[in-house]
C-alpha cells in the first residue's frame, strides 16, 4: 500500500488510512459460476487500479515535458458544501485546479473511490509541502445531485479533507443544472436501473480527473490507468513552474507583437473569451531596415541587388508606403499587407488561401515575404523570377487587387496628392511608370531580412548552448533519417533551407481529384455553436474553388501538374497555415504528412518516401523548426507598425 506521504497523524490522516484499508478490504468480491469453472465458488480478486499502490515506473521530473493544452475548461453552476449557488468558473483561474466528478454512494472500487483516494494523497502532499501549500486547489463535482446534497457532501470531504488543503465538495441543485457541466467535460453519466425499469441508486460512468491551469485550460485528464498521486504531483510542479527563457533575447516583444489581434485558439468551445492584444503594443518606430542587409544576418548570405535597382532609403521609404496602401487596388480596400500581413509573418495566420477585393476568392495560401529577396521563383507556380516585375500579378488579377490594366494604377498613383515628388525622389526625378513602382516595392521587400536564429548561432556560430537537446536531436532527422535536407538545403555557410525547385508532393493531386461532399458540413458560427449545412447550399451560396495545376500552368508540360516551388523554413514556426492551399494548420501536420511520404499520384516527387519516425521523433523535428526563427521579428514588426495610413480620398472609377 503506497503511504500518504506527509500526512499528520491527524483523526484526518487516520480517516484516509482507514478508507484505504477498506477499500483493500472490499477488493474480495464472490465469482459467478461460469462455464466450466471448477472454482465458481471460491472468491475471486478484483485487480486494483495503479493508484492504489507504487508505480510501476520512475514518474518523468517536473518541468522535463510539457502539457499541452486540449481544450477549456467549462463552467456551470454548481453549490458549495454550504449551499451557497456559484459559477464553477469562479473556482478556476486562480491557482492550479484538480477536479474530479464523484457520487458519494459510488461502490466499484475503481470509480468514485479511487478519485477520491488518490485525491486524498495528493492533498496530503500538498500540506507537506511548502513549495505547493495554497498555490493547488481541489474540487470533487457530485453527478448525483438528488442524493448528495450540499450536507452530504460537508461531510463526505470532511472525511477526508486536510485543514491546510484548498479542497471544495460541490454538487448542484438539480439534474438540470448538472448536465450543462457534464457536457461541457465529456462526461458520459447513466443511471443503473433494475429489471422493472426503477433506478437503483448507481452510476456507470467512465473516470476522469481534469487538470486545468490558470488560464483555465485542460492541461490533462486522468483515468483509471493513469491516475496516481506521483504523477499528479509532477504535473502539479510542472504548471508552476515558471516558463523557462527562449533562445532568442527578443522573445519577450515577439510575444507582443507577433500574432493575430485576437488569439481563436479555443473558438470551438463555449467559454471562449477573446484575448485581443494591447493595441499600444501595436504601435511601431521607424527602422533602419538597410543596416539589416550589410552585413546580412547570420546564416545568410549576402543579399543579391539587380544592378538596375539599387537601395536607397528613398526606394524604401516609397516601396514601404505603397505595400501597405489600400488605394491600389481597384476600390481602395485592399493593399499588399492585408494578405501578407507583418504581425502574422506576412503571411495570413487567420485564412488557408487569401480573400481579394469584394471577397473574391484566391487559390492559393500567401506566401511570407520574410527573406523574399534570396528566391529564385516567385509564386507558389514559379512564375516569375524577379521582385521587381512580381508586384503586378496581385495588382491586376481580378480575384486580388483587380485593377484594369497598368495605366489605371500608374494614373491613379498620379492624382494622388500624398505621393507628389516621392517617385521623383526615389528614382531620379522619374514620375511614377510600371518599372519604378515594381522597383519601390521590391526594395522594400528585399529589406525584410531575417536570421541569427537559434540554429545559427549554433550551426554557423559554435554555440552549441543555443538550441535544445530537442532541437538538436531534430536536426539529426533532419538531415539524417528524413531527408529534409534534400530540399531544404543547408550550405557550408549560410542556409536558405530551399533548393528552389519544384516538386510534386500530392496536396495538389489531393485537392484536384476530391470529391463533391454529400455529407453535411459542420460550420461555426459563434464560440461552440455549430450548425450542419447541407452541401447543396454550401455550393448554391458560394463561389466554386478553382482549379489548381501548379507549374504546369506556366509551362504546359502535363510532367509538371501540382508541382509547387520550395519554400525556405525560415521564421515557419510564425508562418502557419502551411502548403500552397494553407491545408496544413501546423508544423505537426506538415511533419506527420512528409513522415507519411506524401500523397501517392503518377507523378509524385520520387524524393519522397514513407519515414519510421516515432512520436518523439517527429517532436523534435518540430522542435528544430523552431528554432529556425530570426532575433530581429520585433524590429521589422516595429518598422511596420508605423507605416503610414493611406487617407488621401481619391473619386473612384
Amino acid at each position: 500500500m503506497m503511504p500518504i506521504g506527509g500526512a499528520r497523524k491527524t483523526s484526518k490522516s487516520f480517516a484516509v488510512r482507514r478508507f484505504a484499508l477498506f477499500l483493500a478490504g472490499s477488493v474480495i468480491s464472490l465469482g459467478t459460476h461460469g462455464h466450466g469453472d471448477q472454482h465458481a465458488d471460491q472468491p475471486t480478486a478484483q485487480i486494483l487500479a495503479p493508484g492504489y499502490s507504487d508505480l510501476s515506473f520512475i514518474a518523468p521530473a517536473a518541468g522535463t515535458y510539457a502539457l499541452p493544452a486540449l481544450g477549456y475548461a467549462g463552467d456551470g453552476e454548481v453549490l458549495t458544501s454550504s449551499g451557497e449557488r456559484i459559477a464553477l468558473a469562479t473556482l478556476l483561474g486562480e491557482k492550479p485546479v484538480l477536479m474530479s466528478f464523484v457520487y458519494t454512494r459510488c461502490s466499484d472500487v475503481n470509480g468514485c473511490p479511487l478519485a477520491t483516494f488518490v485525491l486524498s494523497q495528493v492533498a496530503a502532499r500538498i500540506e507537506a509541502d511548502t513549495t505547493l501549500s495554497g498555490s493547488v486547489r481541489l474540487l470533487s463535482l457530485s453527478f448525483d445531485p438528488q442524493n448528495d446534497t450540499p450536507q452530504v457532501m460537508h461531510d463526505y470531504g470532511a472525511t477526508f479533507r486536510p485543514d491546510g488543503v484548498d479542497w471544495r465538495f460541490l454538487t448542484c441543485a438539480n439534474e438540470a443544472a448538472l448536465q450543462p457541466i457534464l457536457e461541457r467535460y465529456n462526461q458520459s453519466v447513466a443511471k443503473d436501473y433494475d429489471d422493472q425499469g426503477k433506478a437503483v441508486g448507481s452510476y456507470s460512468h467512465i473516470l476522469r480527473v481534469y487538470l486545468i491551469d490558470t488560464d483555465r485550460r485542460i492541461r490533462n485528464i486522468y483515468s483509471v490507468s493513469f491516475l496516481h498521486a506521483d504523477t499528479i504531483i509532477n504535473d502539479i510542479k510542472t504548471l508552476l513552474r515558471p516558463p523557462a527563457p527562449r533562445a532568442t533575447t527578443i522573445a519577450a516583444a515577439v510575444s507582443q507583437r507577433h500574432g493575430a489581434g485576437d488569439n481563436k485558439d479555443g473558438y470551438e468551445h463555449r467559454e471562449y473569451e477573446t484575448r485581443s492584444k494591447h493595441l499600444p503594443n501595436r504601435r511601431g518606430q521607424r527602422q533602419n531596415l538597410l543596416s539589416l542587409l550589410d552585413p546580412p544576418p547570420l546564416g545568410l548570405p549576402p543579399m543579391p541587388i539587380p544592378a538596375d535597382n539599387p537601395l536607397s532609403e528613398a526606394k524604401l521609404t516609397l516601396g514601404r508606403k505603397l505595400f501597405f496602401d489600400r488605394r491600389l487596388s481597384l476600390n481602395g480596400t485592399i493593399s499588399c499587407a492585408m494578405c501578407h500581413v507583418p504581425e502574422q509573418g506576412f503571411t495570413h495566420n487567420e485564412l488557408a488561401t487569401a480573400v481579394g477585393v469584394e471577397g473574391r476568392t484566391v487559390r492559393r495560401n500567401s506566401p511570407t515575404i520574410y527573406n523574399v529577396g534570396y528566391h529564385k521563383r516567385l509564386f507558389h507556380d514559379g512564375r516569375d523570377d524577379r521582385l521587381e516585375h512580381q508586384i503586378w500579378g496581385p495588382l491586376l488579377a481580378s480575384n486580388e487587387m483587380a485593377n484594369p490594366s497598368v495605366s489605371a494604377v500608374i494614373n491613379k498613383l498620379h492624382t494622388l496628392a500624398d505621393y507628389r515628388g516621392l517617385f521623383e525622389q526615389a528614382f531620379a526625378g522619374e514620375a511614377a511608370t510600371i518599372a519604378n513602382l515594381g522597383k519601390a516595392i521590391a526594395s522594400y521587400e528585399r529589406t525584410l531580412v531575417s536570421g541569427n536564429s537559434a540554429f545559427d548561432r549554433m550551426h554557423f556560430g559554435g554555440d552549441v548552448a543555443a538550441i535544445d537537446d530537442s532541437s538538436r536531436r531534430g536536426f539529426a532527422i533532419f538531415i539524417g533519417k528524413g531527408r529534409c535536407s534534400a530540399c531544404h538545403l543547408i550550405e557550408q555557410d549560410h542556409a536558405l533551407f530551399t533548393d528552389h525547385q519544384m516538386h510534386n508532393t500530392g496536396i495538389g493531386y489531393q485537392r484536384s481529384m476530391r470529391k463533391t461532399p454529400v455529407d453535411p458540413q459542420r460550420v461555426l458560427l459563434a464560440p461552440g455553436i455549430f450548425i450542419d449545412v447541407e452541401p447543396n447550399a454550401v455550393t448554391y451560396s458560394s463561389e466554386r474553388p478553382p482549379s489548381d495545376l501548379g507549374y504546369y500552368e506556366i509551362t504546359q508540360n502535363p510532367d509538371h501538374r501540382w508541382m509547387y516551388r520550395t519554400p525556405s523554413l525560415r521564421n515557419i514556426e510564425l508562418t502557419a497555415p502551411y502548403m500552397h492551399d494553407g491545408s496544413l494548420a501546423t508544423l505537426d501536420a506538415v511533419v506527420d504528412f512528409y513522415a507519411r511520404g506524401g500523397i501517392e499520384n503518377q507523378l509524385l516527387d520520387p524524393l519522397l518516401h514513407p519515414l519510421s519516425l516515432s512520436k518523439g521523433e517527429r517532436a523534435d523535428l518540430v522542435a528544430f523548426l523552431k528554432s529556425l526563427t530570426g532575433d530581429n521579428i520585433d524590429q521589422i514588426l516595429s518598422d511596420a507598425f508605423s507605416a503610414p495610413e493611406s487617407t488621401t480620398e481619391y473619386p473612384l472609377p
